[in-house]
């Protein structure tokens, strides 16, 4: 019976963690600074603790993209 809750429950923690884990965002700004300070803002509006930056890159603007995690 231990065995079925113990396995109930991880699975249970895997679906809320999956739902959110790989969830990306994308910011653009006219410079680094600018774009990291959106791509936060938009970390800590859906609750993330932290955030990576996957992707930069410039043209006329910097365009960024970071996955979250919980």
């Amino acid at each position: 019976m231990k065995t079925i809750k113990t396995f109930v429950a991880a699975i249970a923690l895997t679906a809320a963690f999956g739902a959110f884990a790989g969830q990306t965002v994308t910011a653009t700004d006219s410079t680094l600074d600018g774009a990291e300070a959106k791509i936060a803002a938009k970390a800590e509006a859906a609750g993330a603790s932290a955030y990576k930056i996957t992707e930069a890159y410039t043209g006329n603007q910097v365009h960024m993209t970071a996955v979250l995690t919980k």
